[in-house]
């Protein structure tokens, strides 16, 4: 339940990361309109153009000021940007961001700086957006086909059962890792929607053998048999009676699923093949840290955090297996 509180902040975190740390105002009054520019952090076509035409340059307080004197605006908690370095007096009474090795943690850096003056702790904030992202999406993408493949394999049978297992073989032979290395080489431009559809894509196959499981386990059960002697269609036997007694196992793997796409994208930023910039990302500041000891802000922080969310992950998948296997409650 601790590691469920965890992730759900962490959800929270995310979906809030703009009020959190940023210099971009959540809502401002500019000219007699209200402006969102904040939104601009999940998508930069959401921040109006408007600021862009009058040459604000991301510096809201001073040019909101000088161009609209009667203007407003509700704040960030924390004044600091995930993607450029703070400069002075771009706040009030908050001086710049410290630069390379002078960048520990302070009041105004909470988490220090990394090497060129931009703030870890509105990095890792924004990163672990990033972080919950390529977790929930990639494998939101592989329990879709796995439970589709896997339930179409164990209710038909047969030369169909047959064929998906072979496909399902043939899949797990092809090292994700590997196969995201080729797709960054390949493409001129990689995404971060480009890592998560190859891991969802490579990451179906565990899913699809349970739910096959299941589904020949569940299909010779007296329900189902009795379904069939009343004339219920397959369709109906597929989707109303057999996968809502199967789906309680299949998120056992889902969930450490999200913790191992995490900690790959963490692995892949780490060594600078994962999100491009300016996506911040716990990894990368990793693999800044890496070659500056000294740094040692740069290596703790995320790398705490790459740990938590995995463990809590874990947790969560371990507290599942315990809920749903009659086996270890009998055991218990």
């Amino acid at each position: 339940m601790i590691a469920l509180a965890y992730v759900v902040m962490m959800g929270l975190v995310a979906l809030l990361s703009p009020a959190i740390a940023g210099t971009k105002p959540l809502v401002c009054s500019y000219q007699g309109k209200l402006y969102f520019p904040a939104l601009g952090y999940f998508n930069r076509s959401w921040e109006n153009a408007v600021f862009r035409k009058d040459r604000f340059r991301n510096v809201y307080p001073a040019k909101l000021r000088e161009k609209d004197p009667a203007s407003w605006a509700i704040w960030p908690l924390v004044y600091q940007d995930p993607y450029r370095r703070v400069r002075d007096g771009e706040w009030p009474d908050q001086p710049a961001n410290p630069t390379r090795d002078e960048g520990r943690p302070n009041r105004f850096n909470l988490f220090g700086t990394n090497r060129a003056g931009v703030d870890v702790f509105a990095q890792m904030v924004h990163g672990a957006r990033t972080a919950l992202l390529v977790g929930f999406v990639s494998m939101g993408i592989a329990t879709t086909i796995g439970v589709i493949v896997g339930a179409t394999a164990g209710f038909f049978g047969g030369w169909i059962d047959t064929a998906l297992s072979r496909l399902i073989e043939v899949v797990m032979c092809v090292p994700s890792l590997v196969l995201i290395l080729a797709l960054i080489a390949v493409l001129e431009r990689p995404t971060i929607w480009h890592l998560m559809a190859v891991l969802g894509v490579t990451g179906w196959t565990g899913i699809a053998r349970l739910t096959r499981a299941e589904f020949l386990r569940l299909k010779e059960l007296d329900y189902v048999v009795a379904a069939r002697a009343i004339g219920v269609g397959r369709t109906a036997i597929m989707f109303r009676h057999l996968m809502r007694n199967a789906m309680a196992p299949v998120l056992v793997p889902v969930t450490f699923g999200i913790a191992s796409a995490i900690l790959t994208e963490s692995a892949l930023s780490f060594l600078g093949f994962g999100a491009p910039p300016p996506n911040p990302s716990w990894g990368a500041l990793l693999n800044d840290g890496r070659g500056n000891q000294q740094m040692w802000w740069l290596i703790v922080f995320p790398g705490v955090a790459i740990f938590l969310t995995v463990l809590a992950y874990n947790l969560i998948g371990e507290g599942l297996q315990e809920s749903t296997d009659p086996r270890l409650a009998g055991a218990e």
